[in-house]
């Protein structure tokens, strides 16, 4: 006999657990199925998945850690404070990050014990329909057992993407999950993908004292953002130290214990050559549909390796959902979350929504950048009429304080109705500071309305209330 649940939720991940969560809160039996264990010293499975325990989470306590070492060893002095012998005990920084992790695991167990949430440990697959529903399949160390459920939300994520004829040991070549656990800061690092997740490591183990070069395929530097704010953020980058490689092709990598090779053709064609300690590479990331046996109920992936669903996130046979990374869209976690709680909200009967125009893209580097909305060169290529109002952090009292006055905010505002089309933001808080344009945009909100909100000085808010008063060229400080 299996047992019977209203929802099975294939996946922990943020996606997945928020899905399980949501739906455990609206009254309905549910069960959450996990079968990664990562690095759990005990080889159990871990709730959180690749979001909380190799991905979002512990790349940002490795990225705060760095930032406060390279504050104290180079910037402490622009405040009168003399350091001298500042060290980095990496292992220690390494325990903190687990810490972290497993804190936050503990949270989510917690969470479903409270929302009477049934966490099932164990690989799940489809076997096929039933009346009123569909049977899974369960496989564990413990043997294998069998869950029917009305409803099925597949949440299974993603994982990274490797190149042929690249081997990822994550030793030597690493992919995220390898570049987060390095035993020592490698003395030249290189990095292919200057994507999100290859800033934030590369940022990680410069601040360090690593030699890092990035390598990436595409010519220009951040595509998906603002032409604007990629252009600043090159700037910034190559300034810092990064050695940044546009445009290029790669050849051959061999790899031994002492170090990697990468035989690549720059930008101009011309033969190069990277020796390395370590090789991250950042390439992308591919979604886990394998071992789902979704032909059982009558389903399969795209030629992308996604499910494919309609706007409420419905596969094409009822009853069975997909969010976050194996369906279209940015595999970014908050998007999962988002689409978890509509998923959770229709199957209860409610008016499930998530919009997707207005879901934040955030690169936790130093410093940070933030976008919701459109960028100019989309805004051009769909022949719309916009103004643009633009205001630099380095003419803000606290940002000035703080000795961070890099970046500024731009605001894109339609040039007939004055609605907020699309904010960008380069400044170490940029993560936070995006949340207020999220909200006017949600809201249809004019540039005019963001700039009659009073914002508290001083505060590096201001500089949002400048930048949308700079749409009718009326900011009062610049």
């Amino acid at each position: 006999m299996s047992t019977q649940y209203d929802v099975v939720v294939i996946g922990a991940g943020p996606g997945g657990y928020i899905a399980a969560i949501r739906a455990g809160q609206l009254g309905m039996k549910v069960a959450c199925i996990e079968g990664n264990a990562y690095d759990d010293p005990k080889g159990e499975p871990r709730l959180g998945g690749t979001c909380l325990n190799v991905g979002c989470i512990p790349s940002k306590a490795l990225l705060a850690s760095s930032e406060e070492f390279e504050k104290i060893a180079h910037h402490a002095e622009d405040h009168g404070i003399a350091v001298t012998g500042a060290k980095m005990d990496v292992a220690k920084m390494i325990k903190r990050k687990d810490d972290i992790v497993a804190k936050m695991t503990g949270g989510i167990q917690y969470l479903f014990k409270k929302n009477k949430v049934t966490p099932i440990k164990g690989w799940a697959s489809f076997s096929g329909k039933v009346d009123g529903g569909f049977e899974l399949t369960v496989k564990s160390a413990a043997g294998e057992e069998k869950v029917t459920a009305r409803q099925v939300i597949v949440a299974t994520g993603s994982k990274a993407r490797h190149l042929p004829g690249i081997t990822v040991d994550n030793e030597i070549v690493c992919d995220n999950e390898g570049a987060l656990k390095f035993g020592a800061v490698p003395k030249k690092l290189g990095v292919i993908g200057a994507g999100v997740i290859g800033l934030e490591l590369g940022s990680v183990w410069r601040r360090l004292g690593s030699d890092v070069t990035v390598l990436e395929a595409m010519p220009n530097f951040l595509a998906a953002a603002d032409e604007g704010v990629a252009k600043e953020m090159q700037k910034i980058f190559t300034k810092q130290g990064l050695k940044m490689n546009m445009g290029v092709k790669i050849g051959e990598v061999k790899a031994s214990k002492k170090g990697v090779s990468v035989a690549y053709t720059d930008a101009d064609g011309a033969a190069q050559m990277l020796d390395c300690d370590k090789l991250i590479v950042s390439v992308g990331r591919v979604p886990n549909t394998d071992g789902l046996n979704l032909e059982a109920v009558g389903l399969k992936t795209n030629d992308r390796g996604q499910i494919d669903v309609d706007a409420h996130c419905q596969t094409l046979v009822a009853g069975i959902y997909a969010i976050g990374d194996v369906i279209r869209g940015a595999m970014l976690a908050h998007k999962a979350e988002e689409e978890g709680v509509m998923v959770a909200e229709i199957m209860a009967g409610q008016a499930g929504h998530c919009n997707y125009d207005t879901i934040p893209w955030v690169i936790y580097t130093s410093p940070e950048v933030a976008w919701v909305g459109k960028t100019e060169q989309q805004l051009k290529q769909e022949g719309r009429k916009y103004k643009a109002g633009q205001f630099p952090f380095m003419a803000n009292g606290r940002a000035l304080g703080q000795g961070d006055s890099q970046g500024f905010v731009k605001v894109l505002a339609d040039a007939t109705t004055d609605e907020v089309l699309g904010v960008h933001i380069i400044n170490s808080h940029a993560s936070d500071l995006i949340a207020e344009a999220v909200m006017a945009m949600e809201f249809k909100a004019s540039s005019e309305d963001i700039g009659r909100i009073c914002h508290a000085h001083p505060s590096l808010s201001e500089v949002m209330k400048e930048a949308a008063l700079a749409c009718d060229k009326r900011q009062l400080n610049g």
